[in-house]
């Protein structure tokens, strides 16, 4: 990159980073909708050899399969609770919950430190919640990717149209050179149905749905069980929920 191309990044990040809480607190305005995803984790662990979810996601949306950990493009993954939630819970709670597979996907923050950061616009956040992609605008800065504390985001290092299997046509193919990650399937939810992962999960220990909707699952479950947050203390409010 240029160094001027760089200092004009930089300046515009800069002014973004001045109005952008304004323009997130104008947003809250009139919202009837805040999409969450709970996840059980004491379900996941039952059913740890389990994959179905994450490969339902990835076909779904033309996950390459690229191979090799630094230019693998994930949407959803798992990892162990103890390294997921080190800081969360105490010790104790830590020896019985601490191998368990947890799975990890973007968190859809509702303060979401992506959004800032970026300096065309490419990653927004909408009036539901969800914080979307346009691989259009997206100029592979990677400034994305260095500001989501969750490592949700993967960057396309290669043509890796060669690396997807069966092509889903209904979702777009992305190019060398931009950043993905999870939409909470939003294509789906515009058609009334649930997330790929939720609806593949027959363990049931994905649920999806409308927080600000008093009636549904996800409100009442959350006021019954005990649920944590990844790295609640940085302030991105995650609206990804893990259930113990």
């Amino acid at each position: 990159m240029k160094r001027r191309d760089f200092l004009w990044i930089v300046g515009v990040s800069a002014i973004w980073g001045i109005f952008f809480p304004r323009v997130l607190a104008s947003q809250e305005k009139n919202r009837d909708k805040r999409w969450v995803m709970l996840v059980d984790v004491s379900v996941c662990a039952k059913n740890r050899d389990c994959e179905a979810c994450i490969k339902a996601c990835h076909e779904t949306h033309n996950v390459p399969n690229v191979g090799g950990s630094k230019e693998q493009i994930k949407w959803i993954w798992f990892s162990k609770f103890e390294k997921v939630f080190e800081t969360e819970i105490p010790p104790i709670a830590q020896k019985k919950l601490g191998s368990w597979p947890v799975i990890l996907m973007c968190n859809h923050c509702e303060n979401p430190p992506c959004v800032k950061v970026c300096p065309t616009s490419a990653t927004w956040k909408r009036k539901d919640g969800i914080v979307m992609m346009d691989y259009h605008r997206c100029i592979g800065c990677r400034y994305c990717m260095a500001a989501c504390p969750y490592g949700a985001r993967s960057f396309n290092w290669r043509d890796n149209k060669r690396y997807v299997g069966n092509v889903n046509y209904d979702f777009p193919l992305r190019n060398k050179g931009v950043v993905e990650k999870c939409n909470f399937c939003e294509e789906r939810i515009a058609k009334g149905l649930q997330p790929k992962c939720v609806e593949t999960c027959e363990s049931r220990a994905l649920k999806f749905g409308n927080l600000y909707d008093a009636d549904s699952s996800v409100s009442k479950v959350l006021k019954e069980r005990t649920s944590l947050v990844r790295k609640g203390y940085l302030g991105t409010n995650p609206n990804v929920f893990y259930l113990l």
